[in-house]
């Protein structure tokens, strides 16, 4: 990017500081305030930024008086970001750790949990081989879990879902609103209630009067 030849650059610089940076920064905090990540938002807002004082300093460069397009400026920058431009290059449309497909495709990337609970891990037995249980045990548990799941209300089958990719407790009572305690107990309450699903299935399997 070439030097305004008729604007020292520190000049150029404490303009861009003093007109165009407050209004970007604002309008990127305010369009990615729904990015969970604070580092991942912090890196789209510096990108913003970065963006704004690039064609700031093209403005200029061509004669105009940049101070005109502070909104407009940061209008685009943040939907250019959003869309995957970068300062430097551009994020890659058909790369699954991209935000941009993700963004497009509405999906999420995430770990699988370090741990299980509830008695097993529903996302992991899903993607291996369990070569310690039994194959009718692998089938009947992974026709039985989304079955009880069916049971429960949207609330409880989402709070299960969570504990099940190994959420904490405080994480847990933090997002559904309510006490760790209450968590805890709930999660009892859905340990037994799954055995007792087990035991029932169990029994409606067994021939005529060996229940």
């Amino acid at each position: 990017m070439s030097r305004p030849r008729h604007l020292p650059l520190r000049s150029l610089h404490a303009l861009f500081m003093e007109v165009i940076y407050p209004c970007v920064h604002k309008h990127a905090r305010i369009y990615f305030r729904h990015v969970p990540c604070p580092d991942q938002r912090a890196d789209r807002i510096a990108e913003c930024i970065g963006l704004a004082w690039k064609w700031f300093v093209r403005l200029v460069h061509k004669g105009q008086d940049a101070r005109r397009y502070a909104v407009s400026l940061a209008r685009y920058a943040t939907r250019a970001v959003h869309s995957g431009r970068r300062v430097v290059g551009q994020e890659r449309a058909v790369d699954v750790l991209s935000p941009v497909p993700q963004q497009r495709h509405h999906f999420a990337v995430g770990k699988l949990p370090d741990f299980s609970t509830l008695g097993g891990n529903p996302l992991a037995e899903a993607l291996h081989d369990n070569t310690l249980s039994p194959v009718p045990d692998q089938v009947a548990f992974r026709l039985d879990f989304p079955a009880w799941l069916v049971t429960l209300g949207r609330r409880n089958r989402d709070l299960v879902e969570d504990m099940a990719l190994g959420h904490r407790t405080r994480e847990l009572a933090r997002k559904y609103h309510v006490s760790a305690g209450r968590i805890s107990q709930l999660r009892r309450f859905f340990q037994c209630d799954w055995t007792l699903f087990c035991t029932d299935n169990w029994e409606d399997d067994l021939p005529a009067g060996r229940a």
